[in-house]
Protein backbone atom coordinates (compact mmCIF):
# COMPACT_ATOMS: atom_id res chain seq x y z
CA UNK A 1 0.00 0.00 0.00
CA UNK A 2 2.93 2.35 0.62
CA UNK A 3 3.87 2.17 -3.06
CA UNK A 4 0.36 3.39 -3.98
CA UNK A 5 0.69 6.43 -1.70
CA UNK A 6 4.15 7.10 -3.14
CA UNK A 7 2.86 6.93 -6.72
CA UNK A 8 -0.05 9.21 -5.87
CA UNK A 9 2.22 11.82 -4.28
CA UNK A 10 4.91 11.73 -6.98
CA UNK A 11 2.28 12.09 -9.71
CA UNK A 12 0.64 15.05 -7.97
CA UNK A 13 4.10 16.59 -7.60
CA UNK A 14 4.90 16.00 -11.28
CA UNK A 15 1.62 17.57 -12.35
CA UNK A 16 2.19 20.64 -10.17
CA UNK A 17 5.78 21.05 -11.41
CA UNK A 18 4.60 20.94 -15.04
CA UNK A 19 2.14 23.74 -14.26
CA UNK A 20 4.82 25.71 -12.44
CA UNK A 21 7.23 25.35 -15.36
CA UNK A 22 4.55 26.49 -17.80
CA UNK A 23 3.88 29.61 -15.70
CA UNK A 24 7.60 30.29 -15.52
CA UNK A 25 7.89 29.92 -19.30
CA UNK A 26 5.07 32.40 -19.87
CA UNK A 27 6.66 34.88 -17.45
CA UNK A 28 10.09 34.31 -19.05
CA UNK A 29 11.55 33.43 -15.66
CA UNK A 30 13.88 30.66 -14.49
CA UNK A 31 12.57 27.27 -15.58
CA UNK A 32 12.62 23.69 -14.37
CA UNK A 33 15.15 21.77 -16.46
CA UNK A 34 13.90 19.12 -18.85
CA UNK A 35 16.24 16.70 -17.09
CA UNK A 36 14.38 17.28 -13.81
CA UNK A 37 10.98 16.96 -15.48
CA UNK A 38 12.06 13.60 -16.91
CA UNK A 39 13.53 12.57 -13.57
CA UNK A 40 10.15 13.15 -11.90
CA UNK A 41 8.52 11.02 -14.59
CA UNK A 42 11.12 8.27 -14.24
CA UNK A 43 10.80 7.96 -10.47
CA UNK A 44 7.09 7.26 -10.77
CA UNK A 45 5.48 10.50 -11.90
CA UNK A 46 4.90 9.62 -15.54
CA UNK A 47 1.12 9.90 -15.42
CA UNK A 48 1.24 13.24 -13.58
CA UNK A 49 3.75 14.56 -16.10
CA UNK A 50 1.58 13.41 -19.01
CA UNK A 51 -1.60 14.90 -17.57
CA UNK A 52 0.30 18.13 -16.89
CA UNK A 53 1.52 18.17 -20.50
CA UNK A 54 -2.03 17.88 -21.78
CA UNK A 55 -3.70 20.14 -19.20
CA UNK A 56 -1.20 22.98 -19.49
CA UNK A 57 -0.33 22.35 -23.16
CA UNK A 58 3.29 22.28 -22.07
CA UNK A 59 6.15 20.47 -23.83
CA UNK A 60 3.68 19.06 -26.36
CA UNK A 61 5.88 20.06 -29.31
CA UNK A 62 8.95 18.34 -27.89
CA UNK A 63 9.30 14.88 -29.40
CA UNK A 64 11.32 13.70 -26.41
CA UNK A 65 8.30 14.40 -24.20
CA UNK A 66 5.49 13.33 -26.56
CA UNK A 67 7.19 9.97 -27.18
CA UNK A 68 9.29 9.55 -24.04
CA UNK A 69 6.63 10.11 -21.39
CA UNK A 70 4.21 7.49 -22.84
CA UNK A 71 7.09 5.01 -22.97
CA UNK A 72 7.91 5.71 -19.33
CA UNK A 73 4.22 5.29 -18.39
CA UNK A 74 4.06 1.94 -20.20
CA UNK A 75 7.10 0.70 -18.31
CA UNK A 76 5.62 1.94 -15.03
CA UNK A 77 2.29 0.20 -15.69
CA UNK A 78 4.13 -3.05 -16.36
CA UNK A 79 6.02 -2.56 -13.08
CA UNK A 80 2.80 -1.98 -11.11
CA UNK A 81 1.23 -5.07 -12.67
CA UNK A 82 4.23 -7.14 -11.60
CA UNK A 83 3.98 -5.72 -8.08
CA UNK A 84 0.27 -6.55 -7.88
CA UNK A 85 0.64 -10.04 -9.37
CA UNK A 86 3.65 -10.79 -7.19
CA UNK A 87 1.60 -10.43 -4.01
Amino acid sequence: MEWFIYLLLINITSYVVMGYDKRQAIAKKRRVSEKNLFLLALIGGGVGTYIGMKEYRHKTKHRTFTAGIPIIITIQIIGVVFIILGR
